[in-house]
């Protein structure tokens, strides 16, 4: 399955793979287009790539079902837990609930280790099945 990303994930560069567990991660490197202060990522852009992921993974997750549900977000809570700065940054996500009607994704994003995550975001989505 091809993912195709939203024009915003070409304006923050992000590139899609998959780890050696078939997971999704995305990368983004840093540059004059993500940066908020000096020598650091801009919360906006952090963010825009936790979404991203989520939606990376679950439109992953729905397959070839056609015709594709549409995926509205509800709620989305972003915590920021240390400074994004200038190296590349991942960023996966997790689905706890795919039901019918919603679903509940988080995603993290990191630098230096997945242990050391420097933001999370967590969505809960309404799927809108025709």
């Amino acid at each position: 399955m091809t993912l195709t990303l939203p024009p915003y994930a070409e304006a923050l560069g992000i590139e899609t793979m998959r780890d050696d567990d078939g997971r999704i991660v995305l990368t983004m490197a840093f540059g004059p287009h993500v940066q908020g202060r000096p020598k650091f990522l801009h919360g906006g852009a952090i963010a825009g790539l936790l979404e991203i992921a989520a939606f990376a993974t679950l439109w992953d997750a729905l397959g070839e079902e056609e015709p594709r549900p549409q995926a509205k977000p509800i709620t989305v809570t972003t915590d920021y837990m240390r400074g994004g700065r200038e190296r590349l940054t991942y960023a996966a996500a997790t689905i706890s609930r795919l039901g019918q009607r919603m679903a509940n994704v988080e995603s993290f994003a990191w630098q230096e280790s997945e242990d050391k995550p420097i933001a999370a975001a967590r969505m809960n989505f309404l799927l809108v099945r025709s």
